[in-house]
């Protein structure tokens, strides 16, 4: 079997900072110099490339376009490479990987995104153990096949899929969650693949990369005492087409007649709304109370157990797609990339 050969792409983020110890300050990391900083990587059983953004960015500046260009190298090497780690700042990390989810069809090879809490140099840094074992994951395989072949989200010893992730925590080492479906791998002495739980490119398909993300989506969090004008205003903002609306519990939102009203006057628009929960786990389940029956006869859409970073990337991709309207509620409530619950 010949030597894997995996792709670091560094996007910008904590993960690829170091002290300065002269000054205190953090600067960017050379990733020229990767395997005298991390030298433990010699001992992987692959050939590792690496390519850095032109311009590194804090991860809160993250958008589309950064999306289009990550995508864009996994396309440039994908022949050339077996997988891919991308090194990202943790703020917005499952956005970015969720996005590239659905950005990356018919996908035969591991995207593993990770980052760390703390920058590679410091003492009691997580950056270099999720660095390595993101490598070394991207690196398995089973057969002579990749044994992951999706986009993947690896922080803290556990591999989770990336359109199911949730930053969870500002400062645990633990900063990511993947409430609604299991871990992928978990890391201890050896690595424990939940092979069950994976996706697999069983036909031979042609990998595509859709670099079409349309923007023109907001969210908006339900909370007691919203009212007529901060729904209407968010309804009729220029241009909008799709609205992420997070309501409480399993889906439920108040029965004044004005929500259904302005609801209402959005769809006519062919506004797309998704009900998604604003709860950290669980499932939208609408019809199932008085306060979400509503919702479900206005043919909101059903965001089941999909994170709100999940929901976003998946309107921004179909938006981009031109999925026409009648078929775009029926297309969102089905899983694509494993991104939602199949019932």
């Amino acid at each position: 079997m010949k030597q894997s050969s995996i792709l670091l792409i560094y996007t910008g983020g904590t993960i690829g900072m170091v002290k300065d110890y002269a000054s205190g300050a953090l600067r960017a990391f050379n990733f020229d110099k990767l395997l005298e900083s991390i030298p433990e990587i010699k001992q992987l059983d692959c050939h590792v490339d690496s390519v850095s953004f032109k311009g590194p960015i804090d991860s809160s500046n993250m958008n589309p376009s950064h999306w289009v260009q990550i995508a864009t190298l996994i396309e440039e090497h994908y022949d050339s490479h077996d997988g891919f780690v991308v090194l990202h700042g943790s703020d917005t990390m499952s956005y970015t990987a969720s996005a590239l989810s659905f950005m990356l069809e018919n996908l035969g090879k591991p995207v593993i995104f990770t980052g760390s809490q703390l920058p590679i140099g410091d003492l009691r840094t997580d950056a270099k153990e999720n660095l390595i074992t993101s490598i070394q994951i991207a690196a398995l395989r089973k057969k002579n096949k990749p044994v992951v072949q999706e986009v993947g989200l690896y922080f803290e010893y556990k591999l989770y899929r990336a359109n199911r992730t949730t930053k969870i925590n500002a400062e645990h080492f633990q900063a990511f969650a993947s409430l609604n479906y299991p871990e992928l791998i978990e890391s201890g002495v050896f690595l424990k693949v939940s092979e069950e739980y994976l996706l697999r490119n069983r036909g031979r398909k042609k990998f595509t990369v859709h670099k079409e993300m349309d923007q023109n989506v907001a969210i908006l969090k339900l909370f007691p005492g919203i009212g007529p004008l901060v729904l209407q205003s968010v309804v009729c903002i220029p241009g909008l087409k799709a609205l992420v609306l997070e309501t409480y519990g399993a889906g439920n939102a108040p029965t004044e007649a004005w929500v259904i009203d302005i609801l209402r006057e959005a769809k006519e628009k062919n506004i797309h709304i998704v009900n998604v929960t604003q709860c950290s786990g669980g499932s939208v389940s609408m019809g199932r109370y008085e306060t979400s029956k509503q919702l479900e006869e206005l043919q909101v859409i059903n965001g089941k157990d999909i994170t709100t970073e999940a929901a976003v990337a998946k309107l921004m991709y179909l938006l981009g797609c031109n999925v026409s309207p009648k078929l775009f509620k029926s297309i969102f409530e089905t899983s694509l990339r494993g991104e939602i619950e199949e019932n």
